[in-house]
């Protein structure tokens, strides 16, 4: 196959020629919004367990209804919005969160608790490729950095949702949740006026992306596959914490259910900060280095988890979420580069399809918790890391750019 010799950051005519900023903390301030309604569903998920008298296999359902809805639609919705880019869509989402988080405060039974999780998944579906376009239109080249933006405002929602699960909805109760929904309304309004932005910008671009490979198409293959095992382990273990950390530390230190909050929040917090540090570090060394940084680095801390004290339990669960996080923006930016002009099917992959798997494998770990214990199943994903030695098979940097 012919080589294009055109490197990546100039076929960015499609986006824009300076960094927007403004636009990128608005679409990071309204990932936030979406993803504080994600993990503050895992974070009540012990006051619903106590309300409704459920099974960890059952959360693990609630969280596969979540995350499965997010997995069929965001791989389908970011194909055909490649071929026909839809901003103005934005708003539409954040109302399926909208709804979503009502039912969640005023479900009566627990079907209605799995349409309130899936709807909260719908949203997501809607949101990811999408506002991952935007994030990408507005980067003016720094495509590291804007999507490592992006991806603090989602982790920091996730780390600000079991805070607000612990000082807001377990004090006052489950109907509490409702005042998220405020939120999402905000979001809803913000996020009308950035498809507005976008939609103008899109029409004034003149260029279209150059969508020409710069492999040949088995190893752009071979590595979108490696990518998406090495995003699904990360899943596995991140899901393995979001939804069952909380109970993990209530088994083995006795903790309340604010102080095991308290916890899954150190952890949601390091990987607030690790994927802020991915993005702008791989700017400047390139995204492949901090794949193998993050994915082996993160191994002797996993593997010392399930046997430490509470206080060195706590630390690590800020060093693992540091470094686990990482690796996500410059996945994120290295498959970008490997599939040029198709940043919604990327998003889709990666932020429906695999976090889908993460879904899935949270409900596997749910019935294997009931089973062996929760104990026995953080002692078995300890080793997930050891997967990141398939970062070998991924092409160099310098292949992508001759």
């Amino acid at each position: 196959m012919q080589q294009v010799k055109t490197p990546i950051a100039g076929v960015a005519g499609f986006g824009s020629p300076t960094t927007t900023w403004g636009i990128l903390l608005a679409i990071s301030l309204c990932h936030m919004i979406n993803d504080v309604m994600q993990s503050m569903l895992s974070a009540i998920y012990p006051l619903l367990r106590n309300e409704f008298d459920l099974s960890y296999a059952q959360i693990g359902v609630m969280t596969f209804a979540f995350q499965l809805t997010a997995s069929l639609l965001q791989p389908l919705i970011g194909i055909a919005t490649d071929r026909r880019p839809q901003p103005r869509s934005l708003p539409l989402g954040m109302g399926s969160t909208f709804c979503g988080v009502l039912l969640l405060a005023f479900a009566t039974h627990y079907q209605m608790l799995l349409v309130g999780a899936m709807m909260i998944g719908i949203g997501s579906a809607v949101f990811h490729p999408e506002s991952s376009r935007v994030a990408r239109l507005a980067s003016g080249g720094r495509f590291g950095t804007a999507q490592s933006l992006f991806q603090l405002g989602g982790n920091f929602g996730q780390s600000l949702g079991p805070l607000l699960a612990a000082f807001i909805v377990v004090p006052l109760g489950r109907p509490a949740v409702a005042w998220f929904a405020v939120a999402a309304a905000l979001g809803a309004a913000m996020l009308w006026h950035v498809g507005a932005w976008a939609e103008d910008r899109r029409k004034a671009s003149a260029a279209r992306p150059d969508t020409t490979l710069r492999l040949p198409r088995p190893v752009v293959m071979r590595a979108i596959l490696v990518l998406t095992i090495l995003v699904f382990t990360k899943n596995i273990y991140t899901a393995s914490m979001s939804s069952y950390f909380t109970f993990f530390t209530i088994e083995k230190f006795d903790l309340g259910t604010q102080a095991s909050q308290i916890m899954l929040f150190l952890f949601l917090l390091g990987m607030a900060g690790g994927v802020m540090l991915g993005g702008i570090i791989g700017d400047r060394v390139g995204p492949l280095t901090v794949i193998w940084v993050s994915i082996l680095g993160v191994l002797p801390f996993t593997l010392a988890l399930p046997h430490v004290g509470l206080q060195a339990t706590g630390a690590l669960a800020v060093v693992i979420g540091l470094i686990l996080a990482s690796a996500f923006p410059a996945i994120v930016v290295f498959a970008q580069e490997l599939v040029p002009g198709r940043t919604g099917t990327i998003a889709g992959i990666f932020f429906g399809f695999s976090f889908g798997m993460g879904g899935i494998a949270a409900a596997a770990l749910g019935l294997l918790a009931d089973r062996v214990g929760i104990q026995t199943v953080f002692q078995l994903c300890s080793v997930l890391p050891v997967l990141g030695l398939l970062t070998i098979l991924l092409p160099r940097r310098a292949q992508m750019a001759q």
